[in-house]
C-alpha cells in the first residue's frame, strides 16, 4: 500500500497494490496494520457506508461536528467521481483550503481524509458506486455542512452547471464565511 500526504496535512492518497492477469484482478482494498503504518496513526473505522448517484449529482459537503467528527476512507467500486476535502480545521496552515482526485474503479485510488474536513463529490461517469469507511458513528443532530458552490472555496467540479443534481437539503447548507470554526 502506497500512501502520498496531500497538501492538506493528514490527507492521504492511498493506492493498493494491484495485480491483473488474463483471469481478471486482484487487489486488497484494506488493511488495517499496513493503512495505520502508511498513514501513521491509528485509526479505527466502525462503519461503512456505500451510495448509488448518477451523473451530474453533487453529494457535500458535509461534516459532523463535535464528539461525532469522522475521519473518512473513501473509494469508488464503479464509476469515476471528483472527490473533494476541505480543510476545517482552524490551526491548520491550510485552514479554508481544498483538494480535488479523480476517484475511479480504473484508478482503484482511495482518499483518507481525516476529522476535521468537509467532504464531497461530484459523479463524472454515468453513475457512481461510492464506499467509505468512518472511524465514528452518524449522529443525525451532528451532521452539518458547507454548500458546494461557495464563492471562496471556488471548487472545480468538472460538471457543466447544467448537468448539476444537488439535494434540496445541501442545496440549504451554509457558506464558508459563515461556518463557525467547530475543529
Amino acid at each position: 500500500m502506497r500512501a502520498i500526504e496531500t497538501e492538506l496535512k493528514g490527507c492521504f492518497i492511498i493506492e493498493p497494490p494491484f495485480f491483473k492477469d488474463n483471469r481478471g484482478y486482484f487487489f486488497e482494498s484494506f488493511n488495517q496494520k499496513k493503512f495505520n503504518d502508511a498513514v501513521g496513526n491509528s485509526t479505527v473505522f466502525v462503519q461503512d457506508n456505500q451510495s448509488y448517484s448518477t451523473k451530474g449529482v453533487i453529494r457535500g459537503l458535509h461534516f459532523q461536528k463535535g464528539d461525532f467528527a469522522q475521519a473518512k476512507l473513501v473509494r469508488v467500486t464503479q464509476g469515476k467521481v471528483i472527490d473533494v476535502a476541505v480543510d476545517l480545521r482552524r490551526q491548520s496552515s491550510t485552514y479554508g483550503k481544498h483538494i480535488s482526485i479523480e476517484l475511479s474503479e480504473n484508478n482503484k485510488k482511495q482518499l483518507f481524509i481525516p476529522r476535521g474536513f468537509a467532504h464531497g463529490f461530484a459523479v463524472l461517469s454515468d453513475f457512481a458506486v461510492f464506499q467509505y469507511k468512518c472511524d465514528n458513528y452518524y449522529n443525525k443532530d451532528a451532521e452539518a455542512g458547507l454548500i458546494y458552490n461557495d464563492q471562496d472555496l471556488n471548487i472545480d467540479w468538472m460538471l457543466n452547471k447544467s448537468e448539476i443534481i444537488v439535494s434540496e437539503k445541501d442545496l440549504k447548507l451554509q457558506s464558508f464565511k459563515s461556518f463557525n470554526k467547530l475543529f
